[in-house]
C-alpha cells in the first residue's frame, strides 16, 4: 500500500504530533547572538594589553602629553550558506488535506532542522577546549565532577573560575545532564537556601543571582546520531560540559568585546519553485535557509569546565 507524506483522519485533524525539539530547548541564539553583516565582513581583534598598559598621564605645564599607539588586526570572513529542500508532490497539494497545508508543513520541518543544525555547530564550538584559552579551561574527572556530590565543591570551582578572565563572565551555558546535577548540589542548594539541607533543587535565577550572573542557559535538545535508515539513537547536542562567557550583546565586528557572535548576512530564507519533472502531476521544491557564520572572538572572556559530571 503507498503511503502519502500526509495522512489524515477525519477524527484527528484538530491534532498533530511532530517529535521536534521545541523552541525553548534550543539556546544558540542567546550563547552566539546574531549580528547583522555583510555577506563579506570583517573584524578586528585587539591585543588585550592595550586596555591594561597605563602610560604615564602627567603633563607638565608646557610640555606634551605621552602618545600611545593603538593597533588592531583586521580579520576577512564570509558567512556560508545553509539550508534544506524537500519535494512536495502537487497531487498532495490538489489533496483534501482537511486543513494541513503540506508546504507549510515542509517549510516548518524544513526550518526546524536548519536551527538543530545551527544548534550542533554551536554546541560544538562553545564546548570545546580550543575556544578557550590555555589559562581558561579545565578537565574535570572523578570526585572533582559535580556528579559526585560527596566530595566535589563546584560553588569554590565556579567561583574561582569566574576571576580568571579579564572581564567576568555574565552568562553560564550547561548541557542538561550538567545542569540537572549542578541545581540539586548540596553546596549550591545549601548556599542557595542558607541552610545545611542536604535536598533540594534551584532555579536558574536563583544560581545566576548566587553567582551573579545575568542569566543561565540549558542546552535540552536532542539530535538523532544514526545514518539514515538505522535505528534512532537519541543524543544530547549540548554535552556534559559547563562553559561560563562574557558575553555583550551590543558588540558587533567593528567594536565592542565578546566571547563569541554569530554573523547573520540578510534574513532567513524560505520559497518554492514548481519542480514539473517530479512526478506524474509535477511538485513543488520547497526550501528553507539562512547565511551565517558562528565565531569565537575572544577566547579569554570565558571559562570551561569539560566533562563537569560523569
Amino acid at each position: 500500500m503507498a503511503t502519502k507524506p500526509f495522512p489524515i483522519d477525519p477524527k484527528l485533524t484538530a491534532i498533530a504530533i511532530a517529535y521536534r525539539n521545541p523552541d525553548i530547548a534550543l539556546i544558540a541564539d542567546d550563547v552566539l547572538p546574531r549580528t547583522p553583516v555583510d555577506e563579506e565582513f570583517k573584524y578586528l581583534t585587539y591585543e588585550k594589553g592595550q586596555g591594561f598598559t597605563v602610560p604615564d598621564t602627567r603633563v607638565g605645564r608646557k610640555s606634551v602629553p605621552n602618545e600611545v599607539d593603538f593597533n588592531a588586526a583586521e580579520v576577512i570572513d564570509r558567512v556560508n550558506d545553509y539550508g534544506l529542500d524537500d519535494l512536495v508532490p502537487n497531487r498532495d497539494i490538489k489533496a483534501d488535506n482537511q486543513g494541513i497545508n503540506p508546504i507549510q508543513m515542509a517549510v516548518q520541518f524544513l526550518t526546524n532542522l536548519v536551527n538543530l543544525d545551527r544548534e550542533q555547530r554551536v554546541a560544538a564550538l562553545v564546548f570545546n577546549n580550543t575556544s578557550f584559552a590555555a589559562a581558561n579551561r579545565v578537565t574535570l574527572s572523578g570526585t572533582s565532577q559535580w556528579s559526585d556530590q560527596a566530595s566535589s565543591d563546584p560553588i569554590k570551582a565556579i567561583g574561582d573560575a569566574l576571576d580568571v578572565p579579564v572581564m567576568r563572565p555574565n552568562i553560564a551555558t550547561f548541557g542538561q545532564q550538567t545542569w540537572t546535577a549542578l541545581r540539586r548540589h548540596p553546596k549550591i542548594v545549601q548556599a542557595v537556601f542558607g541552610t545545611a539541607q542536604g535536598a533540594g533543587m534551584v532555579s536558574r535565577q536563583q544560581f545566576a543571582d548566587l553567582f551573579e550572573l545575568q542569566a543561565v542557559y540549558v542546552g535540552q535538545g536532542f539530535v538523532n546520531s544514526a545514518k539514515k535508515g538505522q535505528t534512532v539513537a537519541l543524543q544530547r547536542v549540548w554535552g556534559k560540559h559547563a562553559a561560563f562567557l562574557y558575553r555583550d550583546r551590543a558588540s558587533g565586528p567593528q567594536q565592542g568585546a565578546t566571547f563569541g557572535f554569530t554573523a547573520q548576512f540578510g534574513d532567513k530564507i524560505a520559497g518554492m519553485i514548481d519542480e514539473p519533472t517530479i512526478g506524474l502531476d509535477g511538485a513543488v521544491r520547497v526550501r528553507s535557509g539562512e547565511r551565517l557564520k558562528e565565531l569565537v572572538t575572544a577566547t579569554d572572556l570565558g571559562y570551561f569546565f569539560e566533562n563537569a559530571v560523569a
